[in-house]
């Protein structure tokens, strides 16, 4: 079997172009994702449920699925043609979001919103395999860095653009439409942003399959999951790094996600639409800014011998980004709060394109699909599924006051973050031993 150095591999420019789809599907699905965070309010005035509800369809409902599908689907990954797995994540994705718009009770909400995880579980572990093969190693965290850009300029476009529809549609009490009728403004905003899946779908159908790297000949040939749990076993300290601190940090990011906007309603008395445009804003170029500049401070740390440096930038966005929201309950500017917001955004995002990187790098290539899909499970389970619901826990049970949101996402973010940055540190060491293992040639 070559090594990676001695490989034939894919033109990059070529591999650019797959990256730049790539990232617009994954853009596409957070905003599909991410859009029922800024019709909380609506949502809640039109069904009549409490914020634990909507944290419920905020997480676990979208969890539930996406966790269930994430292994067997990277297994899938493992085995067949990646290009065809993802679209047709993205043909029922879209449709189940479209389902959301079309949902008339909370039941068929919370039931379409399961069907959106599941489509969405495809595409995770089948583009970072596919990204690893398109790129050598030393070139590949540029690439996944561009690529993990998706979650956050899809969160603000998902604010962005669900602010301009909400503008448009407010003199509404509903809408109108050619096929399905009357919809309410909410309603309306999970159909628009649905309907472009069929178009992305359609742009990832015509990605060439990649040769798979560093493997048998056979494509079909992968190992059985008694290899797949010894090899995590025996490297049971980075994998425990990669696996658990990192949802912890996960845990802030949604939590950001999922309560900002509201936050700005409430607690500052902001207009709706209006609160959805700059957070808008903020979560693009923030989460971005910090997910682009992990991989270059990552170098610099690394000039410098230290060899464990994916966990250090790790370690470091878990202690910056409680820091940046400790205050957030007493400040007294809604522009002031966006300020704190955005270092947090950038401080959480800072080290995710690394520890994505740093998976693919010390996993074989055949085993991959499958080890991706346990990060896609325990970032979801303990990110998605405990972000929302702690800080609605928090203000319903705790503090039994809805304008306590903020400090709600404040002790939250403060709890989750010291447990983050331990676990990280705690596998630095162990990495940076099988990092200089493989620089060797080991």
């Amino acid at each position: 079997m070559k090594s990676a150095a001695e490989e034939d591999w894919p033109s990059e420019a070529y591999g650019w172009l797959v990256t730049v789809v790539l990232l617009v599907g994954f853009t596409f699905s957070f905003i599909d994702r991410q859009v029922l965070n800024l019709l909380v309010e609506p949502i809640q005035a039109d069904l009549g449920i409490s914020d634990t509800e909507i944290s419920f369809l905020q997480g676990f409902a979208f969890v539930i699925t996406y966790v269930a599908m994430s292994i067997p689907l990277g297994r899938l990954v493992d085995r067949y043609n990646r290009v065809h797995i993802m679209v047709g994540g993205v043909l029922f994705w879209s449709a189940t979001t479209v389902a959301c718009g079309l949902s008339r009770n909370y039941g068929q909400l919370l039931a379409a919103r399961m069907g959106v995880g599941a489509g969405e579980a495809t595409l995770a572990p089948a583009a970072w395999s596919v990204l690893s093969d398109y790129f050598r190693p030393h070139r590949l965290a540029r690439p996944m860095s561009v690529y993990l850009m998706g979650p956050y300029l899809g969160a603000g476009l998902a604010m962005i653009a669900g602010a301009e529809v909400l503008d448009w549609t407010r003199q509404m009490e509903t809408v109108n439409t050619p096929l399905v009728g009357e919809l309410a403004p909410w309603q309306f905003t999970f159909v628009v942003v649905g309907v472009p899946g069929i178009l992305i779908a359609g742009m990832i159908a015509l990605l060439r399959e990649p040769v798979r790297k560093g493997r048998a000949a056979d494509p079909g040939a992968v190992p059985n999951w008694r290899a797949v749990w010894s090899f995590v076993w025996r490297q049971r300290r980075v994998y425990a790094a990669l696996h658990l601190g990192v949802p912890f940090i996960v845990v802030i990011l949604y939590g950001l996600q999922a309560w900002v906007p509201t936050i700005l309603v409430r607690v500052f008395e902001w207009d709706l639409a209006d609160a959805g445009r700059r957070y808008g804003i903020i979560a693009l170029l923030a989460g971005s800014a910090g997910v682009l500049t992990g991989p270059f401070v990552a170098s610099w740390l690394r000039r410098r011998g230290h060899l464990d440096a994916p966990l250090r930038v790790g370690v470091v966005g878990a202690i910056a980004a409680p820091c940046c929201l400790v205050g957030l309950p007493w400040l007294d500017s809604g522009g002031v709060a966006l300020i704190a917001i955005a270092g947090a955004s950038f401080s959480v995002t800072l080290p995710l394109a690394l520890i994505t990187t740093t998976m693919q790098e010390v996993t074989p290539n055949d085993m991959r699909g499958v080890v991706a899909g346990m990060y896609v499970v325990t970032t979801n389970v303990m990110g998605l599924a405990l972000g929302p619901t702690l800080v609605a826990a928090s203000t319903d049970f705790l503090f039994q006051d809805p304008q306590a949101v903020a400090k709600s996402l404040a002790l939250v973010s403060v709890c989750m973050g010291p447990i983050a940055a331990l676990l990280l540190w705690l596998g630095a060491k162990p990495y940076a031993v099988e990092r200089a293992r493989m620089e060797a040639g080991g």
